[in-house]
């Protein structure tokens, strides 16, 4: 017998550690060459470790959530040879994906045989003699099946229900909760608590937590709202919509990102990046469109390059394109950084305004929000008010005030309104 360690292998991104996010196999659990072991997080991916050889887990590195360095343990593995294994680091990875070839580098330890130990005795516990309970109890009263589940899902003790003749009554349930509930009864068993529970910061929502707490922690944020009206837009998209063959459905994302890419050259200083260690913004030449997209994992930011190059259709590909790719894990590293500001949507939950919470090193994220019908005035032509029946959103930008003046924030978001609300202007050069 021989112990083979599989060592952590560097996974090409130039990281020192990687967090454990799930483990495939325990210990005493038989192992076959390539068989999935675990699953390790960097910054930008998880990936998939795989046995080089087979054999019987006697050690594992930690448990999901612990932090392994490069190079150290993750796996000993009990082989039935000293020959099966030589030692010899395997290729590194080179790009973060799912599955990895051949990871680790190998260290073989011969181990003497354990010598068998005897089994202990089983403990039989003495028998106790038994005692009346509240089932029996309520047993031994007469009522129907329909009398007894409502009891039971009042948590009504039967036994204590007050009644006449031979059979509990629903007249009889009714009279005992009455009369209980003035003088202050609760049902024992019709408690809707539950049990606390210990869920584990990991994985993909240990990362959400930590860059959240960084960009509060290190960024002053403000956040302006304002009011659109997207009559005129909503029917337009509908119109696009109703014609667009075999394109993507449109929603109202495609259209706001053409009107941040059309705003942002007169505003440069929303779509840049804060070095905080270096005090340097660099505002970008591009619009790189940081999409905030939910996941079962958690938030996830995938990016649409050069934003400002596509029109709605290809925007509206594009989005449904990279959110399925992140929704399924499918998402590549470099899908998933390099964005210079961010757009984020709660979709049709919408909600009355947001504070979106910037995604550092940006400046400035945005977003839209529900849109409601309402009656607003109008002058008519004789200088008269009319009332109309309006589609309106509000739009919420959060900035980093120490780039970003409220000034600036809420000339930006004037602009996006005046396109927005003049759909027609989208679409002109």
């Amino acid at each position: 017998m021989a112990l083979f360690k599989f060592r952590l292998p560097d996974i090409g991104e130039g990281i020192s550690e990687a967090e454990i996010v799930a483990w495939h196999v325990a210990v005493g659990d038989r192992v076959e060459e390539d068989q999935s072991l675990a699953d390790m997080m960097t910054d930008k991916a998880t990936v998939e470790m795989e046995s080089p050889v087979a054999g019987t887990v006697v050690e594992l590195a930690g448990e999901v959530g612990d932090q392994v360095p490069i190079g150290s343990t993750l796996v000993v593995i009990e082989t039935e040879g000293a020959d099966e294994a030589a030692e010899a680091p395997a290729a590194p990875v080179t790009e973060a994906v799912v599955e990895a070839e051949n990871p680790g580098v190998e260290e073989v330890v011969e181990k003497p045989a354990p010598a068998p130990t005897p089994a202990p005795a089983p403990v039989v516990a003495a028998p106790t003699a038994s005692e009346p309970t509240r089932v029996e109890d309520e047993r031994k009263v007469l009522a129907s099946p329909a009398v007894r589940a409502r009891a039971k899902d009042l948590g009504v003790d039967l036994s204590q229900v007050r009644h006449e003749g031979a059979h509990v009554r629903h007249a009889d349930l009714d009279a005992f909760l009455r009369y209980n509930g003035a003088q202050g009864y609760h049902a024992p068993n019709a408690s809707r608590a539950r049990e606390d529970e210990a869920v584990k910061v990991i994985g993909m929502r240990r990362r959400i937590a930590e860059n959240m707490a960084a960009s509060k922690r290190a960024i002053p944020h403000f956040t302006y709202v304002d009011e659109i009206d997207v009559t005129a837009l909503e029917a337009m998209r509908g119109d696009l919509n109703a014609n667009r063959g075999g394109r993507p459905k449109l929603t109202m994302l495609p259209f706001l990102i053409v009107a941040i890419c059309r705003t942002l050259p007169d505003f440069p200083m929303l779509n840049a990046r804060y070095d905080d260690e270096a005090g340097v913004v660099t505002r970008s030449g591009r619009v790189h469109m940081g999409m905030a997209t939910q996941t079962d994992a958690g938030l996830m930011v995938p990016v649409i390059r050069d934003a400002q190059d596509k029109n709605v259709w290809q925007l509206a590909s594009e989005i449904g394109r990279l959110a399925e790719a992140a929704r399924t894990g499918k998402a590549k590293s470099e899908e998933l950084s390099g964005s210079t500001i961010t757009v984020t949507s709660l979709g049709p939950l919408g909600g009355i305004a947001t504070t979106p919470v910037i995604n550092r090193p940006e400046v400035a994220i945005s977003g839209p929000n529900k849109i409601v019908e309402r009656p607003v005035f109008a002058k008519n032509d004789l200088g008269g008010d009319d009332i109309r029946r309006a589609k309106l959103m509000n739009l919420s930008i959060s900035c980093d005030h120490r780039v970003v003046d409220g000034w600036d924030a809420a000339s930006y978001v004037q602009a996006v309104r005046k396109l927005l609300e003049t759909p027609v202007l989208l679409f002109a050069d």
